[in-house]
């Protein structure tokens, strides 16, 4: 009987968190690729009851919710429309896609003054309206201007997150997926770090089939040399620099890990997610933003979750800060 009741208040507990993500309303501030893409990839998926589009130019946010909501009789009913910032109010999340995109051969810190003054405008107007969502930032270089948009909004810092390296950890599950020739989805490895050059990938702590990789090449004598990681390595870093050399931007694949990180919140999922969050103690590190795992729930930023890193991967994640920092101090902030 007990057991029965228990497994009744699981039921309806399951059933609560799917009302909390069918009724979930989502903002999108710029309507560029990102934004749009990530509007589709919300609505395609029903991961919201309500999405609103807000950009600059309304026309341009009025074009895409109307093509967007033409799509809507494809896939479960969801309310799609452009908005102003004040349609902010009542969001889960705002997430901020806004600002210049990243030129052919440009680094990130090399966008930063262009896009730190479009997120001063933005992020007291979302607040304002909305004080009680989440702000999730993806314009780059995300892990300065996040920590630009705690210092604008007066949010407690787990409620002000970035992107991060969640889509570069992506990236680096679905390259030792093809070099391991095995499912990215037993492929469990974390690019840490910041969101940009000076990110690295935390090979202590990968693992494929529940195996530390250096053991399952061991095992299976598959190959994992110095020379293998550094290439891995690259290709991940590189990947958006090759991306926009082609195509002029990346879009698509940022949409997917936007998504990712809001049905962890409107799911309320308790997800281990590489997002950019306030650093505070963790490896020494302070007052900074780079991407740690941690768990991503309703409230934003539950915990960040320090794993065991090997000295020199922690002095790589220390340099990591340090141009994170510079690039916040050359902003001002």
């Amino acid at each position: 009987m007990a057991t029965g009741g228990r497994q009744a208040r699981d039921r309806r507990r399951h059933e609560d968190r799917g009302n909390a993500l069918a009724n979930a309303k989502i903002a999108v501030v710029g309507a560029g690729r990102v934004g749009s893409a990530l509007a589709y990839t919300l609505a395609s998926l029903g991961a919201a009851r309500e999405i609103v589009v807000i950009d600059a130019n309304r026309e341009r946010a009025e074009g895409e919710a109307m093509d967007i909501a033409h799509a809507v009789p494809f896939y479960a009913p969801v309310s799609v429309k452009p908005g102003g910032l004040a349609d902010a109010v009542g969001a889960a999340v705002t997430v901020i896609a806004a600002g210049a995109a990243q030129r052919e051969g440009e680094s990130r810190p090399a966008l930063l003054v262009r896009n730190v003054e479009v997120l001063r405008g933005i992020v007291t107007e979302v607040v304002r309206a909305n004080p009680e969502g989440l702000l999730l930032i993806a314009t780059n270089p995300v892990d300065a201007l996040t920590f630009a948009a705690l210092r604008l909004s007066g949010l407690p810092p787990a409620k002000v997150f970035g992107s991060g390296t969640v889509l570069d950890t992506a990236r680096l599950r679905a390259e030792l997926a093809a070099h391991y020739a095995v499912d990215p989805r037993n492929v469990h490895a974390y690019v840490l770090g910041e969101h940009g050059d000076s990110e690295l990938v935390a090979w202590s702590a990968a693992s494929l089939a529940n195996v530390r990789l250096g053991e399952y090449c061991r095992l299976t004598g598959a190959s994992f040399t110095a020379g293998d990681m550094a290439q891995i390595a690259a290709h991940v870093r590189d990947a958006a620099y090759e991306i926009i050399r082609r195509k002029g931007a990346t879009n698509f694949a940022i949409a997917a890990a936007l998504t990712r990180i809001i049905e962890a919140v409107v799911r309320d999922q308790a997800s281990v997610l590489t997002v950019s969050t306030l650093v505070d103690g963790h490896y020494g590190i302070h007052g900074v933003y780079l991407s740690l795992p941690a768990i991503v729930d309703r409230s934003g930023i539950r915990r960040v979750l320090p794993i065991p890193l090997s000295e020199e991967e922690i002095g790589g994640l220390r340099r990591s800060a340090d141009a994170v920092r510079d690039a916040v101090s050359h902003a001002g902030f």
